[in-house]
């Protein structure tokens, strides 16, 4: 496939020049959209298996206080609703809650680019706040 099926837009940069209207013109160049990525499982992996990290990403079930105070986002409601929606992923204490956060940004500072970026970022909540709320 060379274009959306749902709207129709090509999904490789079309020359000004070009009409786009062949499929053999707009599969030439470079992809429209790019996604770059860094897999998070090796790094999950990676903080379980050092003993102060997988003590801290437990802290959430082992180590806070569970008072009417909401200090963590363990004390909300949500967290709450999730444990009680899905009970066998809220038992276990070594499963890692994230939080997803997006946002665009002009990385060259002109208002007149074409060029924009939109950087997403996972946070994992499970550590305990003097960590995951930096």
């Amino acid at each position: 496939m060379s274009k959306c099926p749902r709207c129709g837009a090509s999904w490789y940069k079309v020359k000004d020049d070009e009409d786009g209207s062949s499929d053999e013109n707009s599969k030439k160049g470079p992809p429209a959209k790019v996604l770059w990525y860094l897999p998070i499982i090796p790094r999950f992996k990676r903080l379980f298996a050092n003993e102060d990290n997988a003590k801290d990403l437990t802290w959430h079930a082992n180590g806070r206080n569970s008072d009417a105070m909401v200090r963590h986002p363990a004390d909300c409601s949500q967290w709450k609703k999730i444990d009680g929606l899905y009970p066998d992923f809220g038992k276990e204490a070594r499963n890692i809650r994230l939080g997803l956060a997006s946002d665009g940004m002009n990385p060259y500072g002109s208002l007149s680019t074409q060029h924009s970026s939109w950087p997403v970022l996972l946070v994992i909540y499970n550590l305990p706040p003097w960590l995951c709320m930096k």
